[in-house]
This record gives structure tokens, sequence and C-alpha cells, in this order.
């Protein structure tokens, strides 16, 4: 398939790659650096594959910034692995720290903004082996039928605990278009200044969708950030870790004082002390995660691409409001707490998103259908999804936002809400 045959692919992941990425990895496939092997059959012992994790390592700790207090482990499992991980590892450490106290007297807090992270928070309670699980702020109870995670909450509804074995939220929520601002004086940003004082904080971060798309408030105060590399990164089959080596613990000692026991590969010790090869790591996501981050680095890093989905969004929502504005669409997130990587909102009127959707196919469009437990429709603006296309996209809005009285489907007689 030639570049000019391909489609646009606004799906939500795994979602798309740059085209000279792809190629290379094509490449990479049946030649591995000179090896003479494919990197889909070298081994992961190899000097040269070896010598590959430690520049991906490097890439990552020198764009992002992240200082020696913190590990970066490449895993298995994606986000949804680290819900069981970050809880048990964290638990552990609490165990550690604390053994004195009984499980009833350990909380985790959770910050509910959407899908994942109500997720996150309900395999905390099937794994708490007694501890309790301390929704900090449910967005949902701020909406108007109080079911819809429509909005990042404001700082005063938080309610933190003292000392928590940990504290998580999701910085991009994917299904509903949610996301904290990175700018900390907005209301719509994570509330640091609310957290415990003068401690090692607790704080895990759920990275997944916005990963590399933009800077990382406060990454150094983080105890854990996690990703699937599956959004802006490489393929599904990688979740990278940074993690602060005091939460690198010895789950086993923990186990002896009557912490849940870790299965193996889920403790970051396992991974911290064999480099992230305790058994053979996704080998080929590492190699295109690899590459990615390469080009990255070449077109400016993080800074470069924060500029890019600025503009990119920008746009998306631009042609929103004109849409809103003549009642033909209707965004689901409340204005200040929508996500730079996922825009949500509906078609209003009788048939109108199944016209959408068919016209936007028809323009090569794909991978705009919402999410079933949202609907409407979903724009997914990640890394690898550029400018152009994003202009295609808002193009094709505004052309059908355009469209002459006659030739739009009827409204329906009461407003459309999500």
């Amino acid at each position: 398939m030639s570049a000019e045959s391909r489609v646009v692919n606004f799906g939500p992941g795994p979602s798309a790659l740059p085209l000279p990425v792809l190629e290379e990895a094509a490449k990479g496939l049946i030649n591995f650096q000179g090896t003479g092997i494919g990197i889909a059959e070298i081994s992961h012992r190899s000097k040269e594959f070896s010598a590959y994790l430690d520049g991906v390592e490097s890439q990552i700790r020198e764009q992002l910034g992240v200082p020696p207090t913190h590990s970066i482990l490449f895993l298995q499992g994606g986000g949804t692995g680290q819900f069981s991980a970050v809880v048990l590892n964290m638990l552990a450490r609490h165990r550690l720290l604390h053994p004195e106290l009984e499980d009833s007297e350990r909380v985790m807090d959770y910050v509910l903004t959407g899908s994942w992270s109500k997720a996150a928070a309900q395999e905390a309670g099937r794994l708490a082996g007694g501890a309790r699980v301390n929704i900090a702020v449910d967005a949902r109870t701020l909406s108007s039928g109080g079911k819809s995670f429509d909005r990042i909450p404001p700082h005063e509804a938080y309610a933190f605990s003292k000392d928590p074995a940990l504290i998580y939220y999701c910085e991009n929520e994917t299904v509903s278009g949610v996301q904290f601002s990175n700018d900390e004086s907005a209301p719509e940003s994570f509330p640091f200044h609310l957290l415990p004082q003068d401690t090692l904080l607790p704080l895990v971060g759920d990275y997944s969708s916005s990963f590399m798309s933009r800077p990382i408030p406060r990454l150094a105060d983080h105890a854990i950030i996690y990703a699937g590399a599956q959004k802006n990164l490489g393929p599904a089959g990688l979740t990278i870790a940074i993690v602060r080596q005091d939460c690198i613990v010895d789950v086993d000692a923990a186990a002896k004082l009557g912490a849940v026991p870790v299965p193996t590969t889920l403790a970051y010790k396992t991974f911290a002390d064999q480099k992230s090869m305790p058994n053979t790591p996704p080998v080929f996501a590492l190699y295109v995660t690899g590459l990615v981050l390469k080009r990255n680095s070449e077109l400016g890093g993080v800074a470069y691409y924060e500029a890019l989905n600025r503009r990119k969004q920008e746009k998306v929502y631009k042609v929103l409001r004109e849409g809103e504005a003549k009642g033909l669409l209707k965004g689901h997130v409340r204005q200040g707490s929508g996500s730079w990587m996922n825009i949500v909102f509906v078609v209003l009127g009788d048939g109108a998103e199944a016209l959408f959707l068919a016209g936007a196919e028809e323009r090569g469009l794909k991978g705009l259908k919402g999410h079933r437990s949202v609907g409407g429709i979903r724009i997914s603006l990640y890394n690898a999804v550029t400018e152009e296309e994003t202009d295609r996209v808002v193009e094709y809005i505004r052309e059908f936002i355009n469209q002459p009285p006659a030739q739009q489907p009827a409204l329906p007689s009461d407003n459309v809400s999500l």
C-alpha cells in the first residue's frame, strides 16, 4: 500500500504511527541493525538488543527529564495490568513502612474522572486485602445528572487521606475526553498543593493516553507514572513505568509481615533487578518505540509535540464551538476540562451521526465513532496524527455544519444531552 492510499487513523488505540517509522520497522523485521536477523527473531539477550534497550531508556529519560531517583521499567499487561501492580507494590511498601498498622487502617485514595480511573478503583477494591479504598473525588457527582464524567473537579471538591498507601489519578480519560490541565494555575489542574507535604508522595499517575504528548507536571513528585505504548509511542504490548526507587520494594519481605503476596510478574523489583528482562520482553514493540523516540528527538522532543498538539486540539475545539453555535453539535465535556488527545461530541439530529460517519468514511477519515458507553463522535489526536490530517477532519466538520438547512437532518424536539 502506498502512502497516498493510506487513510487517516483517528482511532483511540492502537493508534496511528508515523509512516517513516513504519517503513523503517518493516526493514528491521528483515534485518535488525545489520545483524542479518530480524527484530522479531533476535535474542533479547543479545548484545545488540541489550544496547538498543538501553537507548530506549535513555531517550525517555532525556526527553521527559526523568531524574535519577526514578527507574524506567519495560513491562507487559497494559494499563489494566498496572491497576493491579500499583496496588500490590504500594501496599507492600506501606506494610514495610508501617508494619504496626492493622489492614483496616490502610487506605488508598482514588480520583475518579472517567471510565479508566473507575476501573482502577474497582481493581483496588478487589486486591485491597482489608485496606480501604477512599474516593477522594468522583467527578460524576458534579455533573447535571450525577452520572456523567464531563469535567475535571474543582480543587475544593477533593478530600485526600492523611497518610494513604497511594494516591491515584488518570491524567487523560480516553472514553469521555476529560483531561487535567498541565497549567498548574488552572482550576482544572491536578491539586498538588492539597497533597501531604514534606514527604515522599505515594502519587500514581496513569499517563497511558498522553505520554510524550506534552511535559508531565511535577514528574519528580510522583511515585509511579505508567503508560501503555499503543497511543503515542508504539504497538500494543509494551507498558512503560517510571518508578521512584523507594517504591521498588522487597514484596516477599512485606508478605512475611502480612501483605498480600505479589506475583513475580507484577513485582517492580523483579524487573528493576533484571533490567526489565526477567523473561522475554515485547521485543518488536520496544523496537518500534525506540524508532518513534529517535524521530521525536530529531523533531524537537516533547516541546515540539506540546506545540503541535496544542494547535491541533485548538482547531478541532474551534470548529466544535461553531457547530454548537449552530445547534448541530454538542461537546461532551465542559469547556476547560477537554482532552487534547480525545475530543468527544455528539451530532444532533435524527440520523445525523450516521450521516456524519458515512461522510467521514467517504473521505478516508477513520476511527471516529465514540466509545459504546458514551456514544457520539471521538476524534483522537495522538502524536502521529499530523496537523495536515487534523485540518482534513476540521474541514469536513465545517463542511458538514455549513450544509444548507434543507440538506440537514431534522433536529429532535428536545435537547440532546449526554
